[in-house]
């Protein structure tokens, strides 16, 4: 019977190395929103050049200017996913699988892998998420036609609510203890 427990056990956790499978996935939607945010990045110039035209109506330089603020939204959105993702597989390596001794030999290793659990891990996740559900809102914000005193009126309140989440998230839970 101590055999089969034993067996059993060491198959148990040995099933934890499914986990590879979330830090590669990771790893490689990471490389590729980092290469999305780049492509938008590398894209700028040509805006620039544009915007630059002597020759543009102001409502065409407008247009332009407003293309190119998103574009410049769009590449900061992407890298802050690249790096959710990062964090998420190193999070996911560290807990499931070893924790990676060439990064302790890294002065920035402390502030990257300090991650005290799975609740920290989510935490931080989260946070970046509503920073990127914030940038995304002002993307959008930025081709947002106001017609009307109600159009503004809900950009308003837009920015007021995120304003609120972003004081909501700052807030620590009384007490000392975390909630969980």
């Amino acid at each position: 019977m101590k055999k089969l427990e034993r067996a059993f056990e060491s198959a148990l956790w040995a099933s934890r190395l499914v986990m590879l499978g979330g830090v590669t996935f990771s790893t490689l939607m990471a490389l590729a929103a980092f290469y999305m945010a780049t492509v938008d990045a590398l894209l700028l110039p040509e805006l620039m050049w544009a915007y630059s035209d002597a020759a543009l109506t102001a409502e065409q330089r407008s247009e332009v200017r407003a293309k190119a603020l998103t574009l410049i939204v769009k590449s900061v959105d992407g890298y802050v996913i690249t790096a959710i993702l990062i964090i998420f597989s190193l999070g996911l390596y560290e807990f499931f699988i070893s924790k990676l001794d060439v990064a302790r030999e890294s002065p920035l290793a402390p502030r990257l892998l300090h991650i005290g659990g799975l609740e920290d891990l989510k935490e931080r996740i989260a946070k970046l998420l509503v920073l990127v559900l914030v940038i995304e809102f002002f993307q959008r914000a930025l081709l947002l036609r106001i017609d009307r005193a109600l159009d503004l009126l809900y950009l308003a309140l837009g920015i007021v609510l995120i304003g609120l989440t972003l004081y909501l998230g700052k807030l620590k839970p009384r007490g000392g203890s975390e909630m969980h």
